[in-house]
């Protein structure tokens, strides 16, 4: 019987979590896309991180959550204004182990806290059933090119309940 791994921590970014979280990104990409994207769009892809001073600006310009295993980041989530899931991804070791579930559910609670009366994302062909399993309805496809590459994603939307009125005389 496997043994479950520990509910992952949660925490804000941090500049010093960029080369991690690069390093995260990168290998999210090649040990989990395969079967969606040829091994050159993934390359193409995963490219988005080489610079590190503009890996580092990006994560940084949203609100951007680390989920942690025993202080390790094992994977990250990041919200571009107050209703755009710019950035979801888990190292391949802890895939499919509820890291992505903690993580999408605290951004929406925040995105909510923002006044955020709906989600969107950018799906990966990978990422597709996971945002379907949040409750997010596909929109459109889109073709998106990164260096020589296509890569193929879905445009996904999710409403989000208005949060209760306080109710305040």
């Amino acid at each position: 019987m496997a043994q479950s791994m520990p509910k992952p921590g949660l925490r804000p970014f941090l500049p010093a979590d960029a080369p991690m979280l690069a390093e995260i990104f990168r290998a999210s990409i090649h040990e989990l896309t395969a079967d969606d994207y040829s091994e050159s769009q993934q390359e193409a892809w995963a490219e988005a991180a080489d610079d590190e001073e503009a890996w580092g600006k990006r994560l940084a310009g949203c609100l951007t959550l680390v989920a942690t295993v025993s202080g390790s980041p094992v994977g990250f989530i990041a919200l571009k204004g107050k209703d755009l899931v710019d950035l979801l991804y888990v190292h391949p070791a802890v895939a499919g182990q509820g890291v992505a579930s903690t993580l999408y559910g605290a951004i929406e609670q925040l995105a909510k806290a923002r006044g955020a009366t709906q989600l969107t994302v950018d799906a990966s062909d990978t990422a597709r059933d996971f945002f379907l399993k949040q409750g997010f309805v596909p929109q459109q496809r889109n073709t998106v090119s990164l260096g020589d590459e296509w890569l193929g994603n879905t445009t996904m939307k999710k409403a989000l309940a208005a949060p209760p009125e306080a109710t305040r005389q």
